[in-house]
């Protein structure tokens, strides 16, 4: 197609103009001493550590479980706008749907929630909207239950986005890119001294987005998004340092809920088409503002007290069209709009001591704290009469309903808090065992639970450089009451019980050569409890039924390889054989799980050409996925795959880099995350060229 011949033609004019300067540089003066450089070498794609695994600084080979940590520089390379571009790279996290332009996931299987499946920085992270990536240094993937150190998490794992932080050494970066589709994104990241203790880390974003698909009166749907982030570090004492941030994020962008499947996984409305109206948006407002302190005892002992508050409100003005049950292409459906507001409030704060001490010539890696959440939610809301609408009619003028009308405040508060402990202990040069437990307390009105939680692992180091680990932990979740509190839900009342979960892996990872750490694990998990809800079609009462499964069993096989393979190729590799079933469960018994494929698998290089030029390709699968719990829809497999070059020069005595990526460079049509009436489309072949300038 004309894109491919674009990017073809693109990729030959770097290539080209680094041939052509490289010429220069070696034949405009022969007397000119050669230099032969014999590569980089700078090992950008491997990390040592997760600083969320732990809560410690502890290396990955001294981590009895499997951890996948996505650098900056894989982010840059990719030009990520969002945490699900970055997330690809980690084949056991699989994509759910991407309606309401929000983006959901689920990490071995189980879908992560948007209260409970994310960290920022080690604080619970209300993620109900498409992250700032632009203020990360990388994201880390911790798979299992990690009940023991933050409280409520799903079984599946956590994902901790760790944030930049001020530098010393001044910085100062500012760069552009765009799509084929008109898409923009300016962004400027700085840092550096303000005083002689003091330094600073700041990032604003702009963005503009126009998508592939278009709505029913041809309108573009857009994105329009601002970020601006501060991040000071001071240092009051040698041995004392305070760290104060904010951060805001203005998101608004049209809806779009996805695409309808028949029980053929055939897409029964226009791809290319939204089915919600133009007029359909969501506006998201999200602050964050927070400090912690960093108290040095000595060189073995620390401690950490942080506190952040989060405020995130949304409006989100729907049409909400629903998929009638036997619908066909054209048929009319209907939309049942409302404007609705949404106030969401987390408070949080933890304390961690994080020491290491001998004792019996015995060394102790030990680490006590504490971690709370205040949550408060409150939701406005005022419906509108029903829309009949055929594809194909003039759309229908946006209904007069303002969410200021409603007078019947819904309100959900609670907090929680939870104490805990973890020793990693070194009995001697082969053989390690990292044991902890946690007292889990939650307060809430007809909703009170506790929970005491262990977590082991035993790790033996048959060599310097690797580790073979065993680890059981579990996972509880408390439900949002005794009951089912949606009024539209057919199970109104129900009562449901808390979820839990636990897990058994067994795990081995080789640093190899110094410069690539392969990793592999075999794991266990079983869940009980699990909420599942579905929506209705042609209900005239209730908008969904949500009911509560018995037990969830998912086995899988992962690998993953990163880091340098020679002085010019860098990789980052991962596949994940996975087994998923409704195990004991009275509606979907033998069932697998929406969006829970069994193989999956990623791939993303870098070639280093010269010291100026650099090649990236990548390779993302995903195999055959259910769309609903009852199975009846089975989407195919599908493979994308990413091209990408940067080549680096000197403009003015500044440094510059040209990039260019092209995702999905064969233009294959695939059905991403979601079920049978929000199925996100792949998009096509999209280039995007990005400028960057380094002062």
């Amino acid at each position: 197609m004309q894109l491919n011949r674009i990017f073809i033609s693109v990729s030959l004019g770097l290539l080209a103009v680094s041939h052509s300067v490289l010429s220069q540089e070696i034949s405009s003066d022969d007397s000119v001493e050669t230099i032969e450089v014999m590569g980089t070498y700078f090992n950008d794609y491997q990390v040592e550590n997760a600083s969320g695994a732990m809560r410690s600084n502890v290396s990955l080979l001294e981590t009895p479980q499997a951890v996948t940590v996505i650098p900056e520089t894989i982010i840059d390379e990719q030009l990520a706008t969002t945490l699900g571009e970055v997330l690809n790279n980690d084949a056991s996290l699989s994509p759910g749907s991407k309606q309401r332009n929000r983006e959901v996931f689920s990490s071995r299987g189980f879908e992560l929630s948007s209260s409970t499946g994310y960290l920022r920085d080690g604080h619970q992270h209300w993620s109900h909207y498409q992250q700032p990536i632009e203020t990360l240094s990388r994201v880390e993937v911790i798979k299992g239950p990690s009940s023991i150190l933050y409280g409520q998490s799903a079984p599946g794992g956590l994902i901790n986005m760790v944030t930049k932080q001020p530098t010393v050494a001044p910085l100062l970066e500012i760069s552009a890119d765009t799509d084929q589709n008109g898409s923009t994104r300016f962004m400027l990241d700085a840092g550096g001294k303000l005083f002689e203790a003091t330094a600073y880390r700041a990032v604003l974003v702009k963005q503009d987005v126009d998508f592939q698909r278009e709505y029913q009166n041809g309108g573009t749907r857009e994105r329009d998004r601002f970020l601006g982030s501060l991040v000071i570090e001071h240092n009051i004492t040698d041995n004392l340092v305070a760290n104060v941030y904010y951060d805001r994020t203005n998101d608004k962008a049209g809806l779009d809920t996805g695409a309808w499947l028949n029980e053929d996984a055939d897409v029964i409305s226009n791809e290319n088409v939204i089915n919600d109206f133009s007029w359909s948006f969501t506006d998201i407002a999200v602050e964050n503002i927070g400090a912690k302190l960093s108290y040095f005892f000595n060189p073995d002992w620390e401690m950490k007290l942080g506190y952040n508050e989060q405020s995130f409100t949304r409006q989100r003005f729907e049409s909400s069209p629903g998929l009638p049950s036997d619908y066909q292409s054209g048929d009319s459906y209907t939309s049942n709009p409302y404007d609705r507001s949404d106030d969401w409030q987390f408070k949080t704060v933890y304390f961690d001591l994080n020491g290491t001490f001998t004792l019996a010539g015995v060394e102790h890696n030990l680490l006590i704290g504490a971690n709370g959440l205040d949550y408060y939610y409150g939701q406005l809301i005022e419906r509108g009469d029903s829309i009949v609408f055929t594809p194909g009619e003039i759309e229908p003028a946006k209904p007069d309903l303002d969410f200021h009308r409603d007078t019947s405040l819904s309100v959900t508060e609670y907090d929680y808090y939870g104490l805990y402990f973890q020793d990693l202990i070194t009995l001697d040069e082969q053989w390690q065992v990292a044991v902890g437990g946690r007292y889990d307390k939650q307060n809430r009105e007809g909703a009170d639970n506790e929970s005491l939680l262990p977590k082991v692992g035993v790790l033996y180091h048959p060599a310097e450089n690797s580790t073979v680990y065993l680890n059981y932990s579990e996972g509880f979740e408390p439900q949002s009451s005794e009951t089912i509190e949606d009024e539209l839900d057919r199970n109104f009342g129900m009562e449901i019980d808390a979820t839990t979960s636990k897990q058994v892996e067994l795990g081995a990872k080789w640093q190899f050569s110094e410069h690539l750490l392969v990793n592999g694990a075999i794991f266990n998990i079983e869940k009980t409890g699990t909420l599942i809800s579905e929506q209705l079609l042609n209900d005239p009462v209730f908008e969904t039924v949500t009911t509560q499964s018995g037990k969830q069993v998912h086995k899988g096989v992962e690998f993953s390889a990163q880091g340098a393979v020679t002085d010019k190729l860098f990789l980052m590799a991962s596949f994940m054989y996975l087994s998923a079933e409704f195990e004991e469960d009275e509606n979907y018994q033998g069932n697998t799980p929406v969006d829970a494929p069994k193989w999956s698998a990623s791939i993303w290089s870098r070639y280093e050409v010269t010291e100026a030029l650099a090649l990236n390709a990548g390779v993302f699968y995903q195999g055959e996925r259910y769309a609903d719990n009852n199975n009846t829809v089975l989407k195919d497999a599908y493979t994308r795959v990413d091209v990408g070059a940067t080549y680096r020069t000197h403009i003015w005595d500044k440094t510059v880099d040209f990039r260019l990526n092209v995702e999905n460079v064969f233009d294959a049509d695939y059905l991403a995350g979601g079920g049978i009436n929000n199925v996100t489309i792949g998009n096509g072949a999209t280039a995007r060229l990005e400028a960057k300038v380094s002062f």
